[in-house]
């Protein structure tokens, strides 16, 4: 069976969450789209905005006090908030990726430490994270180990290893800039392909469940594992999967059942969030971002702006301005998709208020540095 790159675009909207805001409960929305980008404290939140009817972020709030949703160095190496039942295949799944990554870092060799005194230091580190504790505390607690001082590039290698989960640190995204640390119920397995391989067939089952059809170097790129990784645990679903012909002639696989929407279903206009995770779970971007904009919404440092999302593809940027939401468009946009937009704009500013009304605005400087743009509208806090 043969599908098209608009097939594959509504496909992955539907089940993001995009096509409709979904009256679901937070932890269910988080199981649903399996992961969300969490480097920005914000960005979880404004992900959901996008995703939810009715979306009061006191539910994350709770979720992430309760651990039914935690947050945790995991696929690409980045920060994702997951649903608490996924965080234990995903970790085994990740473990080569991040043990090759993290301990064979140069930061981490230069302290002159092998794999091995880091697996010792897993262990006394897990157990003094029984309650939450700061850069500084573990960092303490390191050289209270090694009986010497560690440069602090080594111990972010080491602390990124160890299967911590971010503890909340108050408002008002729950999580802030200087994060604090706490034990995950997972131990690393260092020694145990197997337990990496069965991570790795649940890993790829939840993300084509949450961002199928895909490739294998789609699956590749989201986990930020090696290809052959990827292809053998495909293969290990043989039999489970739908097998698909994407728009260039690449085999694409699927959950069987899956939501396959019509091509031509409306996508609504949508405000996404900073590093939302939709952006960046392919190898081939084109999916939502036609390739002629995608430096400009990821920039040379890896960060990626948030953007606007117009019949499902990106079509601009915005940012919080005074007076309202600064919607940078690449392209003319029809005066239907500016109402769109306006609507959510309106949307936005009101969810925002209570917590950061200029939310991103540490991040300005790429607008100071221009963007190209085909037009750039205010939209105002009321429509």
């Amino acid at each position: 069976m043969k599908t098209t790159a608009g097939a594959l675009n509504r496909a992955t909207l539907a089940r993001q969450l995009l096509l409709r805001r979904e009256p679901l409960d937070v932890v269910e929305a988080v199981r649903r789209v399996v992961a969300l980008q969490a480097q920005q404290p914000a960005s979880p939140y404004v992900a959901l905005w996008n995703r939810l009817s009715g979306f009061d972020p006191a539910g994350l709030d709770a979720a992430v006090a309760d651990r039914r949703t935690v947050k945790a160095t995991l696929m690409r190496l980045t920060l994702h908030a997951v649903h608490a039942d996924d965080y234990a295949p995903f970790r085994a799944a990740m473990e080569p990726t991040l043990r090759g990554s993290r301990l064979g870092d140069p930061r981490f060799t230069a302290s002159g430490l092998t794999a091995a005194d880091a697996d010792a230091l897993v262990v006394e580190l897990l157990k003094y994270a029984d309650r939450p504790r700061t850069v500084a505390e573990l960092g303490g607690r390191i050289e209270e180990l090694l009986g010497a001082p560690m440069e602090p590039g080594a111990q972010r290698m080491l602390r990124q290893y160890v299967p911590l989960w971010h503890a909340p640190t108050g408002g008002p995204w729950s999580y802030g800039h200087r994060p604090s640390y706490v034990a995950s119920d997972v131990t690393p397995a260092p020694a145990d392909p197997d337990a990496a391989a069965a991570g790795l067939r649940t890993l790829v089952r939840r993300y084509l469940e949450g961002f199928g059809p895909a490739s294998v170097a789609d699956i590749a790129q989201f986990a930020m594992v090696q290809r052959s990784r990827a292809r053998a645990a495909v293969q290990a679903l043989a039999g489970e999967l739908d097998v698909l012909e994407g728009p260039d002639g690449t085999t694409v696989y699927d959950i069987p059942g899956a939501p396959r929407p019509a091509e031509d279903v409306p996508a609504p206009p949508r405000l996404m969030a900073m590093w939302d995770s939709v952006l960046l779970a392919y190898a081939d971007r084109s999916r939502l971002i036609p390739p002629a904009y995608r430096k400009l919404v990821t920039r040379v440092n890896g960060d990626v702006l948030p953007t606007l999302l117009v019949d499902g593809h990106v079509a601009g940027v915005w940012r919080t301005v005074e007076g309202g939401v600064e919607a940078t468009a690449f392209h003319h946009l029809t005066e239907r998709s500016w109402e769109g937009l306006a609507a959510e704009a309106a949307s936005l500013t009101a969810f925002l208020a209570s917590r950061e009304p200029h939310v991103y605005r540490r991040y300005d400087h790429w607008w100071a540095k221009g963007l190209p743009a085909a037009e750039t509208r205010l939209l105002p806090t009321a429509v």
